[in-house]
């Protein structure tokens, strides 16, 4: 039997521009759970994953240079993670620590690169330390006393709280990643910065478009203002910079142990983001011929960023020289006459061995108009070209070869929880994966007649994520939409390319500034 739902809880729904339907779908979802994704093998090079030669590689870059003269071009930044996550191994060393010997010993005992035994090692190289040195000095704080004296949360408040620099209540995107000489560039700028290399449209228009949270708006304008001369006069360049946030009806309804809607203080119904799958609207909302996805903490310092140029321009090489031949397939589609069983049959090759996408078994006894329609069908679809990269570590998901609901077989990008890992067969998949999702995409959202898809189309509603949270130190249920690069895109057409390691840099906590990628020098 399902939660009881009151008339003040459907007046607080409809506020938030949610459907009564909706959120009784989510919450059937709790008690049900969702289903494992049925993997097939893993992809791999030469099944699934391309190599691209030194030659083709000029061509795709060449072809995308010509492309951007006369298109418009967008890259997409999912920026809407507030830092504080950055600094969660901080922030639980500040909610336990003393300052006496044992409570030192025993909260520092770790000392690989990822404690906080190490950040205060090594706090004197981070790119904002000179920033933090005048955030202590009006505090009335001498950096060098305070670390004789171990009194760490002095420097942990002056850095986190709204006592010195507020870095827990700021966006990812305005925290100080590297160093150039006297120029401290955050991340906001090094998306600039990367961008002025490969998301040119015409000669000089660099369009960028930002996720935010509401209240992070503003902060990111302000800081675009203040650095927004200096970069268009250095890549010559004039930057058309746009926001949005996360629209609050994609937002989740969270439950308790036992699946009943959780309730605020006030006996509200508490409601959790998505996850980036509720970024689907954001994307769609855009207005571009070709869209260039990359996370907001995934930069390094330009001194690594040379594969990067070079390996966007080919994955949008790529996916337009692709487009080229379904829109042209589809046109042909569209004038019967010319539609003979030899295109027929050359478009069935076509799906199959270059979009990747078997057929069911079936498909052997349907006849042309059968096999005319699910050509179609799987032609015109909205198109992602992913990079991925070798897996160096423990295998986490990634790109795989997946069953869909009707009975085809394609690319797929698959988290490691959506995979029944009890299943000895799923198991032995995953573990022959050889490559993972660095979230490296260009992406194209129109049709063969230059219209926008409805993107809400191609989501697959039963890939979504259930989590548990903490909310004072109660345990909730959370849930996460279908993930923006694997559910939500679950029915596109995907081609996965290998892209060097170099290309991915991403910053999940602070001490990953610590890292070569990021530094100034060796």
């Amino acid at each position: 039997m399902g939660a009881i739902l009151t008339t003040d809880d459907q007046d607080q729904i409809a506020g938030r521009g949610m459907k009564i339907s909706d959120v009784k779908k989510q919450l059937q979802n709790f008690l049900n759970g969702f289903p494992t994704i049925p993997l097939v093998a893993a992809a791999t090079v030469k099944h699934g994953i391309q190599q691209l030669s030194p030659r083709r590689i000029d061509e795709l870059v060449e072809l995308y240079r010509l492309y951007a003269q006369n298109h418009k071009v967008i890259k997409f930044v999912p920026a809407s993670g507030a830092a504080s996550r950055m600094f969660k191994h901080l922030y639980e060393f500040r909610s336990f620590y003393r300052g006496t010997s044992e409570n030192q010993l025993e909260l520092l005992k770790d000392r690989g690169p990822d404690s906080v035994y190490y950040f205060f090692e090594h706090i004197q190289e981070f790119s904002f330390f000179p920033i933090l040195l005048d955030a202590l000095e009006k505090r009335g704080l001498d950096f060098d006393t305070v670390m004789q004296e171990s009194r760490y949360e002095k420097i942990l408040n002056t850095m986190l709280t709204e006592r010195g620099l507020e870095f827990g209540n700021l966006p990812k995107a305005l925290i100080p990643f590297h160093t150039y000489g006297d120029e401290v560039r955050t991340a906001f700028a090094e998306h600039l910065a990367e961008a002025a290399y490969y998301a040119i449209s015409g000669n000089k228009n660099c369009f960028i478009h930002f996720t935010s949270l509401p209240q992070h708006v503003d902060l990111m304008e302000a800081h675009f203002r203040e650095i927004r001369k200096a970069y268009e006069e250095k890549y010559n360049i004039e930057y058309q910079i746009s926001y949005s946030i996360q629209d609050p009806s994609t937002d989740v309804i969270a439950v308790d142990g036992q699946n009943n809607p959780f309730r605020d203080e006030s006996g509200q119904l508490e409601f959790r983001p998505g996850g980036h799958g509720a970024l689907l609207q954001n994307l769609t909302n855009l207005d571009a011929d070709l869209v260039i996805i990359k996370n907001i903490d995934n930069v390094c310092h330009d001194r690594f960023k040379d594969d990067t140029y070079v390996f966007k321009k080919v994955l949008s090489g790529y996916l337009i020289a692709l487009q080229d031949q379904m829109f042209s397939f589809l046109n042909g589609l569209d004038n019967p006459t010319q539609s003979s069983m030899k295109v027929i049959d050359a478009m069935w090759s076509f799906v199959e061995n270059k979009l990747n996408v078997i057929p069911p078994p079936e498909s052997e006894k349907w006849k042309k108009e059968e096999k005319v329609d699910y050509m179609r069908r799987k032609l015109n679809r909205p198109i992602r070209i992913c990079g991925m990269v070798e897996n160096e570590g423990e295998p986490g998901g990634g790109p795989c070869w997946v069953k869909n609901r009707d009975g085809s077989t394609s690319l797929q990008i698959v988290e490691a929880s959506q995979i029944d890992r009890k299943n000895p067969e799923q198991e032995h998949i995953l573990q022959n994966s050889t490559h993972f999702n660095p979230v490296d995409l260009v992406c194209s959202t129109r049709n063969y007649k230059g219209e926008p898809f409805d993107l809400s189309s191609f989501v697959n509603p039963e890939t979504g994520l259930i989590t548990e949270k903490s909310i004072d130190g109660k345990v909730i249920k959370a849930q996460e939409l279908p993930g923006l690069w694997n559910g939500s895109m679950s029915d596109w057409n995907t081609i996965f390319i290998e892209v060097p390691l170099t290309t991915f840099n991403p910053v999940k906590i602070i001490n990953d500034l610590l890292r070569p990628e990021h530094r100034e020098f060796q």
